[in-house]
């Protein structure tokens, strides 16, 4: 029996449709649930896409296994012919939330050896006789927050993670700015890549079910949509949009010198995807180019038509 009364916790909503993947494996990161992969499914290789982020190296070297790269296409296809044997498994990105069907394509043709990462797909489906993982942080104001699809068993006791003391930059943000937040992110980030394979916490739990899912989805969506309708022209990139997709940003693929950096002076915060990219893949790489070059605006859920309307003038206003 749960304690009855006293003083009260972090209030949540009720969300009477409960959370989206009861029935996954709930642990801390995508990194954790990688891990967790490669060291069930016992892989003596792991075929990697360049345009990844470092964590997954560092996840296969930690785990003393061997790898070798691939390269992608302007369509965000696989490029070439991967041949992966028996005790490999091939690792595809559904970037941006928007390749799901060509990730449907990718599980088909090298299924059971290969692994979906959802980490930018937070609403896609797993698939059957998969093994796919997501994060929650790239969708919600969470510190900590993953689930696993898999139908492998780790003979392992896994802690479960406390949140509470990364929770100080997502208030600070809330309370204080993002800037004045933004150092202790990245410390609450490092302190999550070091703490090794964890349950996820019951603070992420609760909001996690706390959540409105449609509402969330909806709101992303419309968001997109505006953004595409009026930026689509100059958009050196197309995507077809699948009836269940839930993108988590709207890319912006332009060749214009010095507009990251007018976003950002004027607040509008883009990551790089990914700083390490082009190291991996030499600097005349198309991922490399995507580094410098691709956008990833925002379209989640805090903002509506004045945010994205204000996105739409600051990009115009700089042609």
């Amino acid at each position: 029996m749960r304690s009855i009364g006293g003083f009260f916790s972090l209030e949540l909503p009720h969300n009477t449709g409960g959370e989206l993947y009861p029935k996954a494996i709930r642990l801390n990161s995508g990194r954790s649930c990688f891990e967790y992969i490669l060291k069930a499914r016992g892989y003596k290789k792991v075929w990697l896409p360049y345009y990844t982020c470092d964590v997954m190296l560092q996840s296969i070297l930690k785990n003393g296994i061997d790898y070798e790269f691939y390269h992608i296409d302007k369509d965000f296809h696989i490029a070439g012919n991967v041949h992966v044997a028996k005790d490999e498994v091939l690792v595809y990105t559904d970037y941006f939330g928007l390749m799901d069907d060509y990730a449907r394509e990718v599980a088909y043709e090298y299924s059971p050896n290969v692994i979906l990462d959802n980490t930018q797909a937070f609403y896609t489906r797993p698939r059957k006789n998969t093994d796919v993982f997501n994060t929650c942080r790239k969708y919600f104001g969470v510190s900590d927050g993953a689930y696993l699809f898999t139908d492998t068993k780790l003979d392992i006791d896994i802690p479960q993670d406390h949140s509470r003391e990364r929770m100080s930059a997502i208030l600070d943000r809330l309370d204080y700015s993002p800037e004045e937040a933004f150092h202790e992110y990245h410390e609450c980030e490092e302190s999550l890549s070091t703490c090794g394979i964890r349950t996820m916490s019951k603070l992420t739990q609760s909001i996690i079910d706390s959540i409105d899912y449609t509402d969330v989805a909806n709101r992303r969506l419309r968001n997109f949509y505006r953004l595409d309708k009026a930026l689509s022209r100059t958009n050196e990139m197309h995507f077809l949009i699948s009836c269940d997709t839930v993108p988590m940003v709207y890319p912006y693929y332009s060749h214009q010198k010095g507009l990251r950096e007018h976003l950002i002076k004027n607040k509008i915060y883009v990551a790089k995807y990914w700083p390490n990219v082009t190291e991996w893949a030499g600097r005349d790489s198309f991922e490399a180019d995507l580094t410098e070059f691709l956008l990833p605006l925002p379209i989640d859920q805090r903002y509506g038509e004045e945010e994205m309307d204000y996105i739409i003038s600051t990009i115009i206003n700089f042609q």
